[in-house]
């Protein structure tokens, strides 16, 4: 009996542990709790709120986009002069689907601002990738330059450049105090029209980025970052519309607008692009906020702690009934080296999701090449290429061999250096 009770208070300690651990209040990346996203219903220092209410204040309309751009002809839209403001990386994957859509209605005379958190690194972009979908979204290639510096000395860096990528790689310390980067004019432009200075706040240690123009394509840099001196703010037109990309991505977000001239830049490119009776859409289903995203309803479900609850009784139920209260002994042998390296890779398999493992080697893959590059390849059998497109546009939603993906990919990089 005093056995059955100590395994109870055990059990409702482990309880309160686990409660403890589920309900604490952490912040940043690294403590395990993600980061609050840019939207527009985010009022915490990342998020879009404090944008979207000044512009309803000026009487502008506003728009939560919370459907794919599939959907953007079946908004109450006017056909031209609406502005897309969409944040890089995003929390959730573009679709194939959605892409020429989107192409359409920039060709229509409407604007794509895009956000890119390039050459700032706040704590909401640390952990994921940015380039990739920032070249699929506005047709523009972007690099470090760190890699272009490598380019420069034919593929081998220097061992500066060497230590300065392989440092940047991992996750660093958080700043103590967010890190400004500064944005100022290259010259005069309609959105720079009494704009001295943009600030973009930094988390952790950022790195300097440059556009790459594509082939037979054309971006004008309207900006760059003081610090560095690199390019921080291009445009390029697109049919009747325009894209605007800023690779700083945290100039607009709630604690960022108020400082030096942020407000007059967003006022300024609104003023040039938004047309009669346009609306200002934010971009919210890429960073989680879907269309049927209530999270104060899924907490306020009752049905939620009556689950709590009941599993919690089934495990107590479990923990004094159906366990044995001791274990005989067992002298465990040393593990071999086989076994250590089994167990391993079995812990890594468990915590890396096969589509994280892909988008990671889709990354690596097309650092120094694009898709327009690698259809150029005569090499490269068409096969093979559709099948690798097939397989980066089905992440997120369909299950991904990574064998199989190494394999291609392989395959394609001996084809073209054969």
């Amino acid at each position: 009996m005093r056995e059955r009770l100590i395994t109870l208070l055990c059990a409702l300690g482990a309880l309160a542990l686990f409660f403890t651990m589920f309900l604490r209040q952490d912040t940043g990346v690294l403590s395990g709790k993600e980061a609050p996203r840019p939207t527009t219903e985010e009022r915490g220092a990342n998020g879009y709120f404090a944008a979207m209410q000044w512009l309803n204040s000026e009487h502008i309309r506003t728009l939560s986009l919370r459907d794919r751009y599939d959907k953007l002809g079946q908004k109450a839209l006017t056909p031209d002069g609406n502005v897309l403001i969409v944040t890089l990386p995003a929390a959730a994957v573009f679709k194939t689907e959605e892409f020429r859509p989107l192409d359409h209605w920039v060709r229509q005379g409407n604007t794509l601002l895009v956000l890119a958190a390039l050459s700032d690194r706040p704590d909401w972009a640390v952990l994921t990738g940015t380039s990739i979908d920032l070249n699929l979204l506005t047709g523009l290639d972007f690099e470090t330059t760190l890699m272009r510096d490598s380019r420069a000395h034919k593929g081998t860096p220097p061992p500066q450049v060497r230590r300065t990528l392989k440092d940047f790689a991992g996750v660093t310390h958080a700043f103590d105090d967010p890190q400004r980067a500064t944005l100022i004019p290259n010259r005069e432009h309609s959105y720079f029209h009494g704009v001295h200075r943009v600030f973009a706040l930094s988390d952790y240690e950022p790195q300097a980025w440059t556009v790459k123009v594509p082939y037979q394509g054309f971006v004008l840099a309207l900006g760059r970052q003081l610090e560095t001196g690199e390019g921080a703010f291009w445009t390029r037109p697109l049919g009747n519309g325009r894209i605007v990309v800023s690779g700083l991505g945290s100039i607009f977000t709630n604690r960022a607008l108020g400082l030096a001239d942020n407000a007059r830049l967003l006022s300024n490119i609104i003023a040039t692009d938004l047309g009669p009776g346009g609306a200002v859409l934010f971009d919210d289903v890429h960073q989680g906020l879907g269309a049927n995203y209530d999270p104060a309803k899924f907490y306020r479900d009752p049905r939620l702690y009556m689950t709590i609850g009941i599993v919690a009784l089934l495990w107590l139920s479990w923990v004094l009934g159906a366990t044995r209260l001791r274990v005989p002994s067992a002298r465990a042998s040393v593990p071999r080296e086989a076994e250590l390296v089994r167990a391993t890779g079995g812990f890594l398999a468990r915590v890396l999701t096969p589509t994280a493992a892909a988008r990671r080697m889709f990354e690596l893959f097309l650092r120094r090449r694009s898709w327009e590059s690698l259809e150029r390849q005569s090499r490269i059998p068409a096969s093979d290429l559709a099948q690798l497109k097939a397989v980066y546009s089905s992440l997120g939603t369909a299950r991904v061999s990574l064998v199989r993906l190494h394999n291609l990919m392989v395959r394609i990089n001996r084809q073209l250096h054969s």
